[in-house]
């Protein structure tokens, strides 16, 4: 089943009071336009329309930077609604830029993101039969209040959709059906009776809902899809509602890496984006974000107070107090508490990052240690190397970044300034307090120091002069 999906994203989100598209706003570290999209393409969308405006560059950007070099980018495309005219004029916009004229088309709202991949396929589905030529999503929130409400006929089928502010105290009560902004529509049907909508209403707009009565008035069938989970159907309009489902979302992918074999000790303080995997018998702690692509191995413990990003763990490793971006951490590894590792950097088997250690873009070799109070920049680690307390690898000279290059088995004395580029062999010493700006051979013992003085006596001396 060829299905395509119109995302629309080209409001302007007035009530988020944001210079941001709304779309943009993220939720767990992604943008809620993609939310939709990833949605859209795990339902076997085969073409996803994203119909840009507001912002459209800013849109256009965080679409350009989730997908482009992936196999997905290949079915998403953006047009732009130049002029912001209504939702049924961004749907002709679209289809007359794309030229969709055949199979389930479906629209689906960019503030949407609970929105769930098995909902879009099936109510896809639902049009896909020739026995209706279109459909509304609906969901019965626990709180009704704001929607419009549905209104069936005798067959089931959709008689009219009545705006919360037109619903008579009755219809409210009784009217529990809502809308949840979302159509599918027979591509064919929409193609040939879009150009119907007309925008004879107080706000001069072309509403999309309008296409229920022209669908009708020609003969065809308009039914409900009734969503099973309420959330699917929760849109974002406020940083209230952002709040909101922001929490919803983090208790839905909680709850299913519980099922995994994944222990929260608070659930409601771990914050797993949707992208992220991790393995069974691992601990997650409270206030742990997982954001983008992290995929975390079997059997580690996570935080507390943990973040990483876009970060590869392996299995058994401790992560306590610490910041990670774009890095790789084999098995074994514990880092913390309170250690930050920085884009480029790859943790071998067994390594140790202890207290107050900053890594940038370096190796630390299998079994190594870096215990508390160092910088390591640009630098290939060999393995059972102790780094000693307060050393740094003097990488950046004012204008470029250089290597340091340290064998196994090395020893580092505190307190030691490696001024790269710089070599320290295997089994070399350095001795504490050095400042490292030549070669070391491997084996080799560096020391620079001034001489020690003793002077006798100062003490007393000093007390009487002052």
């Amino acid at each position: 089943m060829d299905v395509t999906a119109i995302v629309m994203a080209a409001g302007e989100g007035t009530r988020m009071k944001s210079n941001h598209a709304k779309v943009s706003h993220k939720i767990l570290g992604k943008p809620m336009a993609c939310w939709v999209i990833d949605a859209a393409l795990e339902a076997g969308c085969n073409r996803v329309v994203v119909v840009v405006g507001s912002h459209s560059d800013e849109v256009r950007g965080l679409i350009a930077d989730a997908y482009e070099g992936t196999p997905r980018a290949g079915a998403i495309e953006c047009v732009e609604q130049t002029e912001r005219l209504g939702t049924g004029h961004a749907v002709r916009t679209a289809l007359e830029a794309t030229g969709i004229n055949a199979g389930p088309v479906v629209v689906l709202n960019g503030d949407l993101p609970l929105i769930q991949a098995q909902t879009i396929r099936t109510f896809a589905e639902t049009v896909s039969g020739g026995v209706h030529a279109g459909a509304v999503l609906t969901f019965t929130p626990p709180v009704p209040f704001g929607y419009g409400r549905i209104e069936l006929d005798a067959n089931g089928g959709v008689n009219r959709i009545i705006e919360q502010k037109d619903c008579t105290p009755e219809q409210d009560a009784e009217l529990l059906e809502c809308n949840a902004g979302c159509y599918a529509f027979d591509g064919s049907l929409l193609a040939a009776h879009i150009g119907e909508i007309t925008n004879d209403n107080a706000q001069a707009e072309y509403y999309l809902p309008d296409m229920v009565e022209i669908l009708k008035g020609h003969g065809h069938g308009v039914t409900i899809f009734h969503c099973d989970d309420y959330r699917d159907g929760l849109g974002v309009n406020s940083r209230v509602q952002l709040a909101e489902l922001t929490a919803i979302a983090r208790d839905r992918i909680n709850e299913r890496l519980m099922t995994e074999g994944v222990t929260f000790i608070d659930p409601t303080q771990a914050w797993i984006g949707p992208d992220a995997r991790i393995g069974r018998d691992t601990v997650v702690w409270p206030q742990t974000h997982l954001i983008g692509a992290c995929a975390v191995g079997e059997g580690c413990q996570l935080g507390p107070n943990t973040r990483l990003t876009d970060t590869r763990v392996g299995n058994d490793c401790v992560l306590d107090e610490t910041v990670a971006i774009d890095v790789v951490v084999e098995n074994g590894v514990t880092c913390g508490p309170r250690c930050y590792l920085r884009q480029g950097t790859h943790l071998l088997d067994r390594a140790h990052v202890g207290t107050h250690v900053e890594i940038k873009k370096s190796t630390i070799g299998e079994g190594s240690k870096v215990p508390h109070l160092s910088y390591i920049g640009d630098t290939t680690m060999g393995s059972d190397v102790n780094v000693g307390a307060g050393s740094i690898t003097c990488n950046y000279d004012g204008k470029n970044k250089n290597a340091t290059v340290i064998g196994d088995r090395v020893f580092i004395g505190s307190d030691t300034m490696m001024v790269a580029p710089v070599n320290i062999g295997d089994d070399a010493i350095t001795g504490a307090s050095s400042c490292i700006t030549r070669d070391v051979p491997s084996g080799a013992l560096g020391l620079e120091r001034s001489d020690q003085r003793i002077l006798e006596g100062y003490t007393e001396r000093r007390r009487a002069r002052l």
